[in-house]
C-alpha cells in the first residue's frame, strides 16, 4: 500500500518499518499520538485481518452437461453418460477466504475518515493478497475523495 500510495504523490509510510511491530504496545494514547505527530504523520491508515477460514468442498470427477434427448431415448447413450458421471474420482479441494478491515484516521482531529471492509479468496500468496489489497483500498480511497491533502501518510497494523 506505501508504494502505492508513493506512485499517486504521497509521502507515505510504513509503521513497521519506521516504528517497529511493537512501537505502540506499551504506550498509552496520548504517547501513542506524540509519536506519530512528532514523525510528521497526519492521517493513518489500519489494517486488520478480522477473520481467516479454510473451508473444504468436494469435486466431481466428471463435470458435464449433455442435453437432454442426447442419453434419455436410447439405454446405452444414458448408461455410458450416467456411469461417467457416477463412477468417475472425485476429490477435496480446500479454499481460504480472508476478511480485512481498513480504516484512515485523520491524526489532527482524531476521526475516522474512511472504512472497507473486503472478503478475499484463496489468494496466490500473503504478498500478493497484501499488494492486491493495498492497490483496491487506495483505488477506492482515491474514487471516493478521502485521502488527505499529500501528506505523510502512515501504515499501522500490517
Amino acid at each position: 500500500m506505501v508504494g502505492d500510495l508513493k506512485d499517486l504523490g504521497y509521502n507515505a509510510v510504513s509503521s513497521l518499518r519506521e516504528y517497529g511491530p511493537k512501537a505502540f504496545d506499551k504506550m498509552d494514547e496520548a504517547e501513542a499520538l506524540e509519536k506519530i505527530r512528532n514523525g510528521g504523520v497526519s492521517a493513518v491508515i489500519t489494517i486488520v485481518l478480522l477473520d481467516k477460514t479454510r473451508e473444504r468442498y468436494y469435486v466431481p470427477g466428471h463435470i458435464s452437461y449433455s442435453p437432454y434427448g442426447i442419453y434419455h431415448d436410447r439405454f446405452w447413450g444414458y448408461y455410458n453418460t450416467m456411469y461417467g458421471r457416477i463412477y468417475s474420482t472425485g476429490y477435496y479441494e480446500f479454499s481460504t477466504k480472508y476478511f480485512l478491515e481498513s480504516n484512515l484516521f485523520d491524526m489532527t482531529t482524531k476521526e475516522l475518515v474512511y472504512s472497507a471492509q473486503t472478503e478475499s479468496f484463496d489468494p496466490a500468496s500473503t504478498e500478493m493478497l497484501g499488494h492486491e489489497y493495498g492497490r483496491m483500498i487506495v483505488k477506492d480511497m482515491v474514487k471516493k475523495k478521502v485521502l488527505p491533502k499529500k501528506e505523510s501518510l502512515a501504515k499501522v497494523g500490517g
